[in-house]
């Protein structure tokens, strides 16, 4: 009997035999689902079972008792014994359950492209407590919530937000305009999946679009903190010099560490332009024409992390090491709204 198999963040389905492994089943059908020892040791294959249920003919040694409780699965070595929704989605746990707070404004930047630097500080916390890489909510009562990825180092007394100018933007057209040191706004934090899988220790390529660098630039702090991180490539994709509003800063960390290298990366760039030219996937491509030994890091447009995945599929990334963050102007965890 045939099973009907989705994987969730692929969106896409195959059959799968009651006799065959949810891996075959996937290889058969031209789906590339996470794996590497193919006989249950390694993990790799590890998924969430959303919805449905698997049989084994032998425990896999891979897997746990407290892993198979709590929903996962190994696809190398698990039957389908009914149709099947996956999800291969790591979340990263969060240090501090997110809360309402009071915040103040500590400081505005203003910087060219239309980008703000807004600092916050939060009502009581002497230290803000969040992982690199996620986001807080702006709460703004019948207008809604924006998000926006924390861009600063997690522990400190103040947490910066990149916010770009949205025209007719409610927040970051009018509101923002009008905020001063002092003023207060209700956020919730910390909030989202996206940050570091040190346990991964691979290779690091980064990629980013406008404030898609934020929450990256938050990781990178962390990430080369620790003397014996992997080596770190950034590529940050822009259209003109001014959309690359922390060039000097990245730059800057690029010359003070040896395994940290920056690539900006322009799609308009002037004639005396002299750096890498075009969309940011197709630099990261150029330079690593394989990548099936790297984990990814995409942050940024939607339409950018969608031909990043394809562009580097076809050099070897699996899906398990492409972790993305994709920033819209609609209502979504990690989005950056007006």
């Amino acid at each position: 009997m045939d099973h009907r198999v989705m994987w969730i963040e692929e969106g896409c389905t195959f059959e799968a035999a009651s006799d065959e492994s949810v891996l075959d089943a996937a290889v058969r059908a031209g789906v590339m689902l996470p794996s590497e020892c193919c006989f249950g040791a390694c993990g790799t294959c590890r998924v969430r079972l959303v919805s449905g249920a698997v049989r084994y003919d032998e425990a896999p040694p891979g897997l746990s008792e407290a892993e198979t409780e709590q929903g996962y699965a190994l696809a190398c070595q698990a039957r389908a014994t009914s149709d099947l929704v996956l999800s291969t989605d790591r979340p990263l746990a969060a240090p501090v359950p997110p809360a309402r707070q009071r915040a103040s404004v500590h400081a505005i930047e203003r910087h060219d492209a239309g980008i703000v630097a807004l600092t916050l500080a939060i009502h009581g916390l002497e230290r803000i407590a969040f992982r690199p890489g996620q986001y807080l909510h702006v709460h703004l009562g019948e207008a809604g919530v924006r998000s926006f990825s924390m861009a600063s180092a997690a522990g400190a007394a103040t947490v910066e937000l990149h916010i770009r100018r949205i025209e007719g933007g409610f927040f970051t057209d009018t509101l923002l305009s009008t905020l001063s040191p002092g003023d207060t706004l209700d956020v919730e934090l910390p909030l989202g999946g996206f940050g570091y899988h040190a346990e991964d220790y691979r290779p690091i390529v980064m990629i980013a679009t406008g404030t898609g660098i934020a929450p990256l630039h938050a990781m990178l702090g962390e990430i080369l903190a620790d003397p014996d991180h992997p080596p770190v490539s950034l590529f940050w994709g822009g259209r003109t010099p001014s959309d690359l509003y922390l060039h000097d800063v990245l730059s800057a960390l690029a010359a003070h560490h040896d395994d940290f290298d920056y690539t900006p990366v322009l799609s308009r760039a002037a004639p005396d332009w002299t750096g890498a030219r075009g969309y940011v996937q197709h630099a990261v491509a150029a330079r690593y024409p394989d990548l099936t030994e790297h984990a990814v890091y995409a942050c940024g447009s939607p339409d950018m992390i969608a031909a990043a995945k394809r562009e580097f599929a076809s050099r070897g990334v699996s899906p398990r090491y492409f972790y993305a963050d994709g920033f819209t102007f609609q209502h979504a965890p990690s989005a950056v709204q007006a």
